[in-house]
């Protein structure tokens, strides 16, 4: 007679084939987390072009340099990546793409479209 053992199985993360509909639901999550995040910086430097003449140049020259233009692509990626997937979701709320094979093409539309802006993002800014 065979005994089950009701012990908690190890799952690996890295081997579980997810659908893309949830690796893009992830992302979504991600990159809003990632917004909410860089909205201290935002606000600062904001703040520090409203301030004074001196506080704006400074700014445009932190901006301008092309460390900050490469990494502003994450960003960029992100608000594009979370706008398309909002919209996407806003479609499946009115019931628009539910099924599987719609649901698929759609995320894998969220996904290109926001690649699609970073290449242009990066092809304008370098």
């Amino acid at each position: 007679m065979e005994i089950r053992k009701n012990r908690p199985v190890f799952l690996n993360l890295l081997r579980i084939r997810m659908p893309i509909m949830a690796i893009q639901s992830i992302m979504h999550r991600i990159f809003g987390v990632l917004m909410v995040l860089m909205l201290p910086l935002v606000i600062y430097l904001f703040d520090l072009s409203l301030m004074s003449p001196q506080g704006f140049d400074q700014v445009s020259e932190f901006l301008a340099s092309p460390f900050v233009r490469i990494l502003a692509a994450i960003p960029v990626w992100a608000l594009a990546h979370h706008i398309f997937a909002g919209i996407r979701y806003l479609l499946l709320d009115v019931e628009w793409g539910i099924c599987r094979d719609n649901a698929r093409k759609s995320a894998w539309l969220v996904n290109a479209a926001g690649l699609l802006v970073l290449v242009i993002y990066l092809g304008v800014m370098l």
